[in-house]
């Protein structure tokens, strides 16, 4: 495989896999995770202020960033002009990751050129790299004490 090939592949693979969230709103920290915790996160490089910017907070290596898999993980989704600090209430101690994916039409999920290209941004704790598809979790994730942790997530676009 080619490393042109790969350009496309990996894009294509994180968009089919990224988080989804519901429509609106912020859902309260489930019983699992509930904690006296929170977990900031500064957003950079919105490109826009349309849509809005849709994250999860996960501590389930094997479902992330496919968040809707994990029933314990909390999900946010705020308007792009607000969203450039996420706040994660009731977060226990434990070791974490965030994915996030910036909605720009509204349409709830991540929108893709040919198929494969994504057309939103999207971007993950620790910056953790994108190659051939979302980054493992262990690349992404930090471990909190339950106290108040702050994280800085840049968002990258591939169009």
């Amino acid at each position: 495989m080619n490393s042109t090939t790969r350009a496309f592949i990996a894009p294509a693979v994180l968009a089919a896999t990224l988080l989804a969230a519901p429509a609106t709103g912020h859902a309260p920290a489930p019983p699992a995770m509930a904690g006296s915790g929170r977990v900031e996160v500064a957003v950079s490089d919105l490109r826009s202020a349309r849509g809005s910017v849709m994250a999860c907070l996960t501590g389930d290596p094997v479902t992330f960033p496919r968040c809707n898999d994990d029933p314990n993980a909390q999900r946010l989704v705020v308007p792009a002009g607000r969203g450039h600090a996420l706040v994660f209430r009731n977060v226990a101690p434990g070791r974490y990751a965030v994915a996030l994916l910036h909605d720009e039409n509204g349409n709830g999920r991540a929108d893709r050129s040919l198929g494969m290209i994504p057309r939103e941004g999207f971007g993950f704790s620790r910056d953790a790299p994108v190659r051939m598809g979302p980054p493992r979790f262990d690349d992404a994730a930090f471990t909190t004490s339950g106290g108040e942790t702050r994280l800085a997530i840049t968002v990258r676009y591939m169009l």
